[in-house]
């Protein structure tokens, strides 16, 4: 009467590996530290193909993932990003340069800065030409604020201001 049939053993053994194994999840969820999350989120987002790397200081993004149906600026906190389709004409901001503005209307494109004596505005096809190669931008207008006109631009071009 004191031995088990190999079936009640059997079974015994069972519910003390699950018994265990219950014991050792639930210790394991006590002791477990919680993972704290950046507070960064995209809320709506479109799975989009394409793109390129923009890389500055230790930041960097990489392809068009999250990107939002053409909208305007999102930002919060010091980051902000501006989402839409990809646009053919770009400014690249020189780091201690006055900023570069650029505004479209229909088929015009104007890039636009504040005059500051030095400064002026070059222009290249590919950014990952060196600065060096790029050329010196033609048919810029002169006053308070600079400006270079473009009407129906085609291919890709890239902007920056530099000071010799």
């Amino acid at each position: 009467m004191g031995e088990l049939s190999p079936l009640k053993a059997n079974c015994q053994s069972v519910m003390r590996l699950t018994v265990l194994g219950l014991l050792n999840g639930v210790i394991y969820l006590l002791f477990a530290t919680p993972s704290l999350a950046q507070t960064y989120t995209i809320d709506w987002y479109k799975i989009a193909g394409g793109g390129g790397t923009s890389a500055n200081g230790s930041y960097q993004v990489t392809g068009t993932i999250g990107q939002p149906e053409a909208s305007g600026e999102m930002s919060g906190g010091n980051y902000s990003v501006t989402g839409g389709f990809w646009a053919l004409i770009n400014v690249v901001q020189t780091p201690g340069a006055p900023t570069l503005y650029m505004s479209h209307s229909g088929n015009t494109v104007t890039v636009y800065w504040q005059n500051i004596t030095g400064w002026s505005l070059i222009q290249s096809g590919n950014l990952a030409t060196p600065v060096g190669s790029w050329s010196a931008s033609a048919g810029v207008t002169t006053g308070v604020t600079n400006s270079l006109t473009l009407t129906n631009p085609a291919g890709n071009v890239f902007y920056r201001l530099t000071h010799p």
